[in-house]
């Protein structure tokens, strides 16, 4: 009797403690961002823009440029590099390479910069413009968690870490 009552008790112990699982089901938040949609990207734009697209899925690797893995800032380079079109290999170098466009302005082709640091508006992300629409501009890039990918302004992380947007292409 002595050595069932400290097995019981373990039992009970073991079934009333069960951790509580909370869930929240926070809505996705999206802001509407104002564009000119009335202009049509370059050929060209729209080529680089494809190419990029290639590469969705592909695992984030920092300084990478190939399948096999790459950052943001080379995701950049080898999109315009397999176009002929010679563009920085860093996104500190890529920020002010270009000119500068207002962000309803933005076309297809066009580089959006980013500030991802809490408590800074330093650039340290860049993406590629792939479609724009009323109210929404969707770009590729590569995020470090989740790898290459296709992300919209919209979204709430992206409009408040929104910086400044360039065009390479003329």
């Amino acid at each position: 009797m002595k050595q069932i009552l400290p097995i019981l008790l373990i039992i009970l112990l073991c079934c009333s403690c069960k951790s509580k699982k909370t869930y929240s089901s926070k809505k996705r938040q999206t802001h509407t961002v104002k564009v000119n949609t009335n202009t049509k990207a370059s050929a060209k734009a729209e080529s680089i823009a494809k190419y990029a697209k290639k590469f969705n899925g592909t695992r984030y690797k920092y300084g990478g440029t190939s399948k096999r893995g790459m950052d943001c800032s080379g995701l950049v380079y080898t999109s315009f590099k397999d176009h002929n079109v010679s563009v920085p290999r860093t996104t500190a170098n890529l920020k002010s390479y270009g000119d500068w466009i207002d962000v309803k302005d933005v076309n297809v082709g066009d580089l959006v910069f980013f500030a991802t640091k809490k408590n800074s508006r330093k650039v340290n992300h860049v993406g590629i413009v792939t479609n724009i629409r009323p109210g929404n501009v969707e770009f590729i890039h590569a995020s470090s968690s989740r790898g290459v990918m296709i992300s919209s302004l919209a979204e709430k992380y992206w409009y408040f870490a929104y910086v400044q947007a360039r065009r390479v292409l003329n």
